[in-house]
Order: C-alpha cells, then sequence, then structure tokens
C-alpha cells in the first residue's frame, strides 16, 4: 500500500463531495435517463443497483483509483494465493477452497489441501444422506426427526442463517434446531418440546472448549443420558471439532467427527463441515448448489474489472458513505422473512472482521473503519426503525435485498413485498419538500394555520442513499452467491483501511475476565477486592436479592 497516495486520494474524494454535494440524486436521474443502465452490475440473474446514491462516474474513477492506491488488486491476489493475510495469527484465509470447483490445487504452506477439502466434504454428504434417509437412527431404532446444532459465533449465525433461509429445500419431517445463547433457556427452550430417542445433537466447536458451546452440549448430554442412559450418549450426537480426544472423551464415535482447518475462520466457516446441520436439512446437492453460488462469486470477485465487479462497488460505496460522508451505520434489510437471520449474520461478519482500530502493522488507523450494521426484514423493519432512516438527524445507507419472484409463498403476497421494497427505497431517494407537503395539505382543506403546524413534520429531506440486490429466487446458490458478496465487500474495505479482518482480538479481554468473575459470582462472600466499585457492587447486589 501506497499511504501516501491512498491519502491523497481521500483527499480528492473529499474535494469531489464538496463538487456534488448540492446535486439531488432526482436530478442526475433526470439529466442521465440511462442512470439505472449505467450504475448496475449484474452477475447471471443477480442485479446490483447503486443508482440511488449520490454519486457519478467522476465519483467511481475516484474510488477506482483510491483501490487501486491501496493494493486491492496485489490483496486480493495474496489471498487467494493462500499468503498468511492474517498476520496476527500467522495463517492465510483460504475458505474460497471450501466451495473451489475449479479443479485447480489451492495451496497452504505448498501443500495441495484440495484433497482434504473434498474428503471432508463427500463424509459430511454420506453422513447427512444417512440421517436423512433413516439409516443412522437412535439408541432405541427411531429415525431421528429433529437435529439440535449447538455452537457459537460462525458455528450458529452461518448454519441458522442459512438453514431458516433455505427451509422450502428442507424435509417437514425433519426439523432443525439452534442453540448458542449460555443463557439455559436457550437449551431448555429448545430441547423441552423434544423427543431424545429422536433428536440427533451436533455439537459444533473447533477446540472443543468454548465456554458457551459447552456448558449446552454437557446440558444436552445429560438430557440424551438421563432419558436413554449412558450408553446412548454415542448414538445421538455428532461433532464438528480438530480435537478428537475432547470429542472422544465427551462420547461422541469417531465416524461422527467432523473437522476443517485453521485457515477457515469462524465467521467464514458455513462452508466448511460447520454446516453439517445444513446439509442435513437441505440435502447435500442443495448444499453443493450453495457452495457454487459461492464459487461463481470468487471467480466473479478475482477476474471481473473493477468497474463491474459487484463486491468492489459494494466496498468502494460503503468507503464513500463511511469516510467521506460520515455515514455511521449500515442497514441490510432483506424483503425476504427467510432471510430474518441474515442481518445478525452480517453484524458478526462485518463488524467483527473490521471493527478494528489499528492498521496491520500495529499502528492507530487515521480514519474510521467498519459501519453498525443492523437490519431486519421488510416489511416488518418498515413498522420499527424506518421512521429513523427516512426522518431521523443521522443518515444510514440501506442495501436491500428482494427476488423477482417467491419461493414457496404466494403471488399476491409476493407482488406486496416487492412493491414496499422499490417504494422505501425510492422515499428514501427522493423525499418530500416543504412545497409538497403544503400543496397536499391545501388539497386536503386544511386551514393556513394547521398547514403551517403540520408542514415541518410531514417534510422528508431525502437523499437517503440505497441500493438494491435483485435476484430470480432465494435459491441455494443465490444465497451463496450473496453471502460469497458481502464476505469480499468485507475484506475490499478492510484492505482499503489497510487492516486485518481475520483475527477478532476483541473478543478475548471479555472471555478472560468471564473466567475470573465465574467463581467470584458462583460463591456467596467470596472477597471481591480488587474489582471496581461497579463490578462488586453488582455482584454484592445480586447474592443480596438471591437472598431474600
Amino acid at each position: 500500500m501506497d499511504r501516501n497516495a491512498v491519502a491523497a486520494a481521500f483527499a480528492a474524494l473529499e474535494a469531489h463531495r464538496v463538487e456534488i454535494a448540492s446535486h439531488r440524486v432526482t436530478e442526475l436521474f433526470t439529466a442521465d435517463p440511462g442512470r439505472f443502465e449505467a450504475f448496475t452490475a449484474r452477475l447471471d440473474d443477480l442485479v446490483y443497483d447503486y443508482s440511488k446514491n449520490r454519486l457519478t462516474k467522476a465519483t467511481l474513477g475516484h474510488l477506482f483509483d483510491l483501490a487501486r492506491a491501496a493494493g486491492v488488486e496485489r490483496r486480493r491476489s495474496a489471498l487467494f494465493a493462500g499468503e498468511k493475510v492474517n498476520a496476527t495469527e500467522g495463517r492465510p484465509a483460504l475458505h474460497m477452497a471450501l466451495r473451489n470447483f475449479s479443479g485447480k490445487p489451492v495451496l497452504v504452506d505448498g501443500a495441495d489441501v484440495m484433497p482434504d477439502v473434498l474428503a471432508e466434504r463427500r463424509k459430511v454428504a454420506a453422513f447427512a444422506i444417512k440421517v436423512r434417509d433413516g439409516d443412522i437412527r437412535g439408541a432405541r431404532g427411531d429415525i431421528f426427526t429433529d437435529i439440535v446444532n449447538i455452537g457459537i459465533g460462525g458455528s450458529d449465525l452461518g448454519p441458522a442463517m442459512a438453514t431458516r433461509a433455505l427451509s422450502p429445500y428442507g424435509r417437514p419431517e425433519l426439523k432443525t434446531h439452534f442453540v448458542s445463547n449460555v443463557d439455559g433457556a436457550d437449551v431448555a427452550d429448545v430441547l423441552g418440546g423434544l423427543d431424545p430417542a429422536r433428536t440427533l445433537v451436533i455439537v459444533s466447536s473447533k477446540t472443543f472448549t468454548t465456554q458457551e458451546t459447552m456448558t449446552n452440549a454437557a446440558s444436552a448430554r445429560a438430557w440424551v443420558a438421563s432419558a436413554l442412559g449412558e450408553a446412548a450418549v454415542g448414538d445421538h450426537f455428532a461433532a464438528v471439532s480438530t480435537r478428537l480426544d475432547k470429542v472422544a472423551a465427551f462420547g461422541v464415535k469417531p465416524d461422527r467427527v467432523f473437522g476443517f482447518w485453521d485457515w477457515v475462520g469462524g465467521r467464514y466457516s458455513l462452508w466448511s463441515a460447520i454446516g453439517l446441520s445444513l446439509t442435513i436439512a437441505i440435502g447435500p446437492e442443495n448444499f453443493e448448489e450453495f457452495l457454487r453460488g459461492g464459487f461463481d462469486v470468487d471467480e466473479h470477485f478475482q477476474h471481473t474489472p473493477l468497474a463491474q465487479n459487484i463486491p468492489v462497488l459494494m466496498a468502494l460505496i460503503g468507503v464513500w458513505h463511511r469516510n467521506i460522508w460520515g455515514f455511521a451505520a449500515q442497514a441490510v434489510i432483506p424483503y425476504d422473512q427467510r432471510l430474518l437471520r441474515f442481518a445478525a449474520y452480517l453484524q458478526q461478519l462485518d463488524m467483527e472482521s473490521n471493527g478494528k482500530s489499528v492498521l496491520r502493522d500495529g499502528t492507530p488507523t487515521p480514519r474510521a473503519t467498519g459501519p453498525i450494521v443492523f437490519g431486519e426484514p421488510g416489511t416488518n423493519s418498515q413498522h420499527a426503525f424506518f421512521q429513523l432512516l427516512h426522518q431521523g438527524t443521522e443518515v444510514t445507507p440501506v442495501d436491500f435485498l428482494i427476488a423477482a419472484q417467491p419461493t414457496d409463498a404466494d403471488e399476491h403476497h409476493h407482488v406486496l413485498l416487492v412493491a414496499n421494497c422499490l417504494a422505501q427505497s425510492e422515499a428514501l431517494m427522493r423525499g418530500r419538500s416543504e412545497r409538497e407537503v403544503r400543496e397536499i395539505l391545501k388539497a386536503q382543506g386544511l386551514s393556513a394555520a394547521r398547514i403551517d403546524e403540520l408542514a415541518p413534520h410531514k417534510v422528508f429531506s431525502g437523499d437517503r442513499p440505497s441500493s438494491t440486490l435483485l435476484y430470480r429466487a432465494l435459491t441455494p446458490r443465490a444465497l451463496g452467491r450473496i453471502v460469497a458478496l458481502y464476505e469480499h465487500k468485507v475484506f475490499v474495505q478492510s484492505a482499503i483501511w489497510d487492516i486485518n479482518p481475520f483475527d477478532q482480538w476483541g473478543v478475548e479481554l471479555g472471555k478472560e475476565l468471564c473466567g475470573r468473575l465465574g467463581p467470584l459470582v458462583a460463591e456467596a462472600g467470596a472477597d471481591l477486592k480488587g474489582l471496581d466499585g461497579s463490578t462488586a457492587g453488582l455482584i454484592s447486589t445480586r447474592n443480596a436479592l438471591l437472598a431474600t
């Protein structure tokens, strides 16, 4: 990275913002009838429309200059070449190998990892088929009707999001459940409605030591053993882990243990054996389609020029908003109820990756990095936080996601859904001036005094940026494409900000302190000396509440 060139590119963008600030997006459409085609990019049936953002071809030119100054293309090559791009942990980040269908080798430290990847994929597929077909059964010979995935972070968010999203591809007689929170209510609520004799539990933890996961796994183990006997544990558990010793001690049979590699980060692990619960839910053929969707985007990202490269465009527009306009948040609104968990999944992908305050060399970053990501499905979100999006004092860019056709849903409902999505993006862009408001109120027969009173409350500033991802239908392949697009978007932004998106040291301190505080919380009258006043006071108050 040429830091001087990057600084100059940012300065050029700042100057350009001043030039373009007075131009409304509606005026840009009026001036250019072909704006939609000029400001969209395509990958087969997937269309990325970014024409409703306040930018021009000159803006894009400056953004591409920034990308080249930051060495985005070189960093992309290093990523796919298996270089140790995760420098603080000394690892490559090669989750793309998990969805590689090129037939070409993928090297880590000079060794091709693809034979192992393909072998593990076949093992997962074979196990999933046997569970789905009833060849693998519970200790009493019952067919499994319920799969419980126990994990947290990437071992939960990815499979939970994708299983919900692709539920039309599942079997109604085979239900999948997810447990992640160490709050005992989570595991109790899930297991409380299930029959242990018909339940298969998958414990997903690379080290088999994650506190939340192993606490929940122990509760699930006790639930099975209490109902079916200790000897039944091996028939009702599978594990995704690299710690065969700990898995064996837990009671999982060796042929029910699935692994992945240290070059697969947790938030990128859905493509690996962590996707076992998803594979069982939708079947190996559909899971392969999901993988192929990710591979489609890997090919697009590597070989498409920057000007038509969807993840690059997504990333650059995000930088334009975050660093040049100062927009601190990013909303992601899928108009699809089955993408209920998509925003939660993206929160980890984006904020755990790019929530950093130091550069790759350890020096403080000179500018803001990752935005706050939030979202909910439309239309529910329209009746929740869209008031702030339309009329709040902070401007929040929005990504809308919508399928052209529904998957297993009523067409009339879907027409209304699409109309709502398009109406919201148009309203954010267009707004409503005070003159328009006054004309509407006057036509309603209101008095001049009442118009003066109401008009300010009904004004929408407009020029609130949004982009839209439109695709034919939410198929496994389409979901794979969408997930991979956001993965590479996050990576491109990390390259521009010169930060490491593949570590997450910010998670560690809380874990350490929890280990210290656990015994103090558990033991009434424990010596709280050395704790800060608030923490000591809260522990003491809790104990007092328990004693009354």
